[in-house]
């Protein structure tokens, strides 16, 4: 099957509208299942990284196309990207996935823990107090500091609740989510490339997600994760 992801998101994003995608029913179906074949060669590649993803289906590591627009300003019905999440338990898992984005010019890979509630947060801080010199020795490792850099997302301006200012790893203690992440070139997306790369990088991720995972052994229920 031919290799159109970017091409119909592209047109997509010029015609987000329920009239264009009616129209484009079939060219829609095909694209989805090309990307549901994707999902499924990386599922199979991530399993002797993760075995906990043995018993997920691609089907359940892939986002509906549709917006939920009920709360939103932004009224376009349609989502203008792919998206995979590979996380043991499902999406709704409150543990760390792997997370793989496919959008003309903006596409990444990334993985760990997107805007988790209070007390996911709450136990992650405390891990990082307790174990931070281990998660500075990992951001520290060189292929892990060559493949994602620093840590990623929203950070507080001021110090958490019961920490100091002065803790030494307050860099950490700060995040609101605990991310790392990549880019995907466009040419890596069309010819296919991106998904051994990909498998790599979150081959290096395997130690940040299993420092989150410790942290959120006896939390249940969470919240959005990447």
């Amino acid at each position: 099957m031919e290799n159109q992801l970017l091409k119909f998101l592209n047109e997509l994003a010029e015609n987000n509208s329920k009239e264009w995608m009616d129209a484009n029913r079939d060219w829609y179906l095909e694209v989805k299942a090309y990307f549901l074949e994707e999902v499924a060669e990386m599922l199979k590649g991530l399993i002797p990284i993760e075995p906990g993803l043995e018993v997920l289906r691609p089907k359940d590591c892939v986002f509906r196309q549709n917006r939920d627009v009920r709360f939103s300003p932004d009224k376009r019905p349609y989502k203008t990207n792919f998206a995979g999440y590979f996380s043991i338990g499902g999406k709704k898992s409150p543990g760390p996935g792997y997370y793989l984005h496919v959008q003309p010019g903006e596409s990444f890979l990334a993985g760990g823990i997107w805007m988790p509630p209070a007390d996911v947060i709450k136990k992650i801080r405390m891990e990082i107090d307790y174990s931070g010199e281990e998660l500075e020795q990992l951001f520290q490792e060189p292929t892990f500091k060559k493949t994602f850099g620093e840590m990623e997302g929203e950070q507080l301006k001021t110090s958490p609740r019961d920490y100091e200012p002065d803790h030494p790893y307050i860099h950490y203690l700060r995040y609101k989510s605990f991310i790392v992440s990549r880019p995907i070139a466009d040419k890596a997306i069309q010819d296919s490339s991106y998904k051994q790369d990909a498998l790599t990088s979150f081959a290096i991720m395997k130690p940040f997600h299993d420092f989150l995972a410790r942290a959120l052994e006896d939390v249940e229920d969470g919240g959005r994760l990447l």
